[in-house]
């Protein structure tokens, strides 16, 4: 079985890293083969070092390969030039790329969506998103530290105290969680509230204020994530949320909706209420948006409140996200690898195999995702 990582446009992130190469080797009728230049970050001889085959024709690799991993869906253009039988794993966003997954199927290319790894104990070593949503909370937490006008923690000087910053975190899943923990370490002053109740301790135990706000019914999904809120409930949240905000140095959102835009919660009127200089952080930029005003990959100001909308955060600290992506597809590889057929075992069966696979045999084979394309 041939492993193949390809450059990726517009990325900063590669799939594959010479660590897990060589764990990918150790596996018997296995081979990896890597695109020239495959990143800045990781020079070629790298990659020869760990057994990977570095190769200068993209063509010849995407003809050639058995399973490609990529960070981001593969463009038509690539599609078109894989085998028939083989393997594509990526973040695929299937519920918005029907382009790419309708290629997929006329191909005759399987795909596995690393963001629909089901959110379990055993699916914990390949949960992507959770691994680069760590990161992107970390990172929002250093960008807003840059951009604020002020510093995070109290210091006391002879030309008197300079309180600490009050940093406001909205959402407390996997991100919202280290960015509580990077700003804590760094000496701001943190609230978070997000609308499952059951975080509550883990904010707590950060050293987190954790602001409470009666929104009636809500809770989680089963894989963990937070159920959209009705109409009346995000307006009660506004409302809430509205003071935290107008006392805070630095904003975070983190709300995102699984296959649906995110929700409006910092609105212009919130803006408003904020200190000029004031900062916004919003991880949700590039499905919708947290903030009213925000634009994809770029920080503009409104109302006097600078509001961040980089949509690759984890792609800023590229070397560690690379890492831990590919340390992701090692183990997702590895569970499933037959050793005696020396092929993926694509067995439905399997509960995390179900939840991710999306393309098998030219159908969309999810069940979540039938509605959309139909199949068997």
């Amino acid at each position: 079985m041939k492993i193949v990582a390809l450059k990726e446009k517009d990325e900063s992130r590669v799939a594959l890293v010479p660590d897990s190469i060589k764990k990918l080797l150790q596996l018997e009728g296995i081979e990896v083969a890597v695109e020239e230049n495959l990143t800045a970050m990781i020079p070629n001889e790298a990659y020869e070092k760990a057994g990977a085959s570095v190769l200068e024709s993209r063509e010849s690799l995407l003809s050639t390969g058995d399973v490609f991993l990529w960070v981001n869906s593969p463009s038509l253009d690539d599609i078109g030039k894989m085998k028939k039988g083989s393997m594509s794993i990526s973040f695929l966003d299937p519920y918005n790329q029907t382009e790419v997954v309708n290629g997929l199927m006329k191909q005759g290319v399987n795909a596995i969506s690393m963001e629909m790894i089901p959110r379990t104990t055993l699916a914990q070593k390949m949960d992507a998103l959770s691994s680069q949503a760590s990161l992107a909370g970390y990172v929002a937490v250093v960008l807003g530290a840059q951009k604020l006008d002020r510093i995070f923690p109290m210091m006391m000087t002879p030309a008197g105290t300079i309180p600490p910053a009050k940093v406001f975190v909205i959402g407390a899943g996997v991100a919202g969680l280290q960015a509580i923990a990077t700003a804590k370490r760094l000496g701001a002053r943190v609230e978070a509230f997000d609308t499952r109740s059951v975080v509550e301790e883990q904010v707590v135990s950060l050293g987190a204020k954790f602001v409470k706000v009666d929104l009636g019914e809500t809770g989680q999904t089963k894989d963990g994530y937070a159920k959209a809120l009705t109409e009346e409930q995000l307006k009660i949240q506004q409302e809430a949320m509205a003071k935290s905000c107008a006392n805070a140095d630095l904003v975070i959102t983190t709300a995102k909706l699984f296959a649906r835009k995110a929700p409006v919660i910092v609105t212009k009127d919130i803006l408003k209420q904020m200190r000029d200089g004031s900062v916004v952080v919003d991880l949700a930029a590039g499905s919708g948006g947290n903030v009213e005003g925000t634009v994809v990959d770029e920080t503009v100001t409104s109302e006097g409140v600078q509001i961040v909308g980089i949509d690759n955060l984890p792609g800023e600290v590229a070397f560690d996200a690379s890492g831990m992506y590919s340390s992701n597809l090692y183990n997702l590889i590895t569970h499933f690898y037959n050793k005696e057929t020396k092929v993926l075992d694509l067995d439905q069966s399997d509960e995390i195999m179900n939840g991710c696979l999306v393309v098998k045999d030219g159908q969309v084979v999810n069940e979540r995702l039938k509605e959309i394309y139909g199949g068997k």
